[in-house]
């Protein structure tokens, strides 16, 4: 069943689009009376041109892992060690949320603190959206 979307539907998604997680719009609408499967708010949302991923203050192993010019599976790594804490996303990506990278960055394993003081300090300040 193809129900249109109305123009209230689409404002609610406009305003919470990438700020809000798929379920969390799907209560919002659901208690202004719609009623809209997650499925059909991802494909809206992909197909009025957002993410459907909340850009909050989380960051994927593969963003960090980017910005720092480091591989992939470094960061990986380290939240495999307990150094770095997130929260899984599925079986192979992880969540890292912004003061847990800060906490990170302040506080880095012994055995890796020359490694993480050799790091740009630009890109780390640009993660934590801190001025240079």
């Amino acid at each position: 069943m193809n129900i249109k979307w109305s123009d209230e539907e689409l404002e609610i998604i406009e305003v919470k689009a990438e700020v809000y997680t798929i379920k969390q719009i799907a209560s919002s609408l659901k208690r202004r009376g719609f009623y809209r499967t997650p499925v059909a708010i991802y494909l809206k949302l992909n197909s009025l041109g957002y993410s459907a991923r909340p850009t909050l203050d989380n960051y994927s192993c593969k963003e960090i892992a980017q910005v720092l010019q480091l591989n992939f599976s470094t960061v990986t790594r380290w939240v495999k060690r307990g150094w770095l804490k997130a929260t899984r996303r599925s079986a192979r990506h992880y969540q890292i949320r912004k003061w847990h990278l800060k906490h990170f960055f302040d506080n880095p394993p012994q055995s890796i603190k020359k490694r993480i003081a050799a790091l740009d300090t630009e890109a780390i300040n640009y993660l934590l959206e801190k001025k240079a």
